[in-house]
């Protein structure tokens, strides 16, 4: 007898329950929470190496990306970031205190504010986005090169599903 994985006994259970209704959506949509869950932790480990919950690391990230002078309005902060600007201003309070950001007033904007990455805060988000490359590759390396790129092909797809694609920069004529 082959063994059945925690979604297909709960699928199995619910075919038993309820015959009626259909159950196969489980099958792709509880083994992709479970393994949502299953990579936020794998993730998280690397964060909490560098005294960084999600939330500081995502903060940190954005900024780095952002390029020189690596800053940006909270607001865009909490765009990039898809939280709530009451959520944003707390991850900035606790990066803040630790050093690794400054807020000072808007150039162009007499009441707004601006985040910086500080040379430690950009030091810090170096060392781990490295190590977050190397364990999201151990991570996929789970996978055959050609699964990785069917997952992401397949992914892809369905994310546009629920999400607007945002215009490159240089497609902005």
């Amino acid at each position: 007898m082959t063994e059945l994985d925690h979604v297909a006994r709960i699928q199995q259970a619910w075919a038993r329950e309820r015959p009626d209704l259909d159950v196969t959506p489980q099958g792709v949509i509880g083994r992709l929470h479970r393994l949502a869950g299953e990579l936020t932790e794998q993730l998280t480990v690397v964060y909490r190496r560098y005294g960084l919950g999600e939330g500081e690391f995502d903060v940190l990230a954005t900024l780095r990306r952002a390029g020189e002078p690596f800053e940006r309005a909270p607001g865009e902060l909490a765009a990039h970031t898809m939280v709530t600007t009451g959520a944003m201003t707390k991850r900035i309070d606790r990066l803040e205190r630790g050093g690794l950001v400054t807020r000072r007033p808007s150039q162009t904007d007499g009441r707004g504010r601006v985040v910086a990455l500080t040379p430690a805060g950009r030091d810090l988000i170096d060392q781990a986005f490295a190590e977050h490359m190397r364990n999201e590759r151990r991570l996929l390396d789970l996978l055959t090169p050609e699964q990785a790129g069917q997952l992401e092909s397949l992914l892809t797809t369905w994310l546009a599903c629920f999400e607007s694609p945002l215009p490159t920069p240089d497609a902005a004529d």
